[in-house]
């Protein structure tokens, strides 16, 4: 087997685990874990396996200039975007949030014109406004509630949070994505997350009757700590050593799909035809927003 067919595959496991996550998330709060108390659980979980990791590669020295955006980089990427994304499932259901985060493109390119300048065309104007229309569909008419998701709107408007949140989080490692180890970087990360959530997240984290746990709950907390936080980010990192940045963002339709036919196959989510229209909205302004103009050549310069 060729690295490019692992790589395709480790992009497709990536999207799978993603959107499972979903629906297993779903499945444990409020009951056995509150959502905040659930993000304690995760950072702790994943900030151990990426130290137990650093162990086996060489350290590395952080510039004193970079310890204030590693600290902003676990603030919005592993606390406002992990906490809100929670908080969001608790409240609304699997499909909505796997549609709604897929935001995250046309957000970032908002994010990107306000604090990055840069130019946005007429297209992807439009774009924009067609993401935002399906999201905003989503929030102001789908259905209020449901069971075991008793507040959607507000839910779904946590999951725009939690995708805004995601982007600031993707402008600011930017600078140093090239400058550390992956490991190195998410080690830090993750520390200073548990650092930032441990005051947000304790008093729920305590409520937990650990002892009482079923096998059926632990072994969900072990696939959110273990698959969806450690494993997709390697799986990640992988393919995009080998695959192109346009191909592993095609695998980002990937997720609501899987999320949608796991939801409806296990019965905690429901169809609806409002809901397909709103993800055909955001879908189509992703793809457009996303669109890299045609290069021409041009007086010996290269236009775009």
């Amino acid at each position: 087997m060729n690295n490019r067919i692992l790589a395709l595959l480790a992009a497709f496991a990536a999207s799978a685990i993603y959107g499972a996550n979903h629906t297993i998330a779903k499945d444990l709060m409020p009951t056995v874990i509150q959502p905040f108390g659930f993000i304690l659980l995760r950072v702790s979980g994943a900030a151990l396996l990426f130290w137990v990791a650093s162990l086996f590669l060489p350290r590395e020295k952080i510039d004193r200039k970079d310890w204030l955006r590693f600290v902003a980089c676990a603030l919005f990427g592993m606390a406002i975007n992990m906490l809100s994304f929670f908080k969001g499932l608790s409240l609304s259901t699997p499909i909505n949030s796997s549609v709604v985060i897929t935001l995250s493109p046309v957000l970032l390119l908002v994010l990107s014109v306000v604090f990055l300048k840069e130019r946005v065309t007429l297209l992807k104007s439009i774009g924009i406004g067609l993401g935002l229309a399906g999201a905003l569909l989503l929030i102001l008419f789908g259905m209020k509630e449901q069971p075991n998701a008793p507040n959607i709107p507000l839910g779904n408007l946590l999951f725009v949070l939690n995708a805004s949140s995601y982007s600031v989080y993707l402008i600011l490692v930017k600078p140093i994505a090239n400058k550390y180890r992956p490991v190195t970087l998410m080690k830090w990360f993750f520390l200073f997350a548990v650092i930032i959530n441990l005051p947000i997240g304790l008093s729920e984290f305590t409520q937990v009757e650990w002892t009482a746990l079923s096998l059926s709950s632990i072994w969900k907390m072990l696939f959110v700590i273990i698959g969806t936080t450690f494993l997709t980010y390697l799986f990640n990192i992988y393919a995009l050593k080998i695959l192109s940045p346009s191909t592993i963002g095609a695998f980002m339709y990937l997720q609501p799909l899987l999320a949608t036919l796991i939801a409806v196959l296990v019965g905690s989510d429901i169809l609806t035809t409002l809901r397909i229209f709103a993800a055909a909205l955001i879908f189509t302004g992703v793809y457009i927003s996303s669109r890299k103009p045609k290069k021409r050549l041009q007086s010996n310069n290269i236009q775009h």
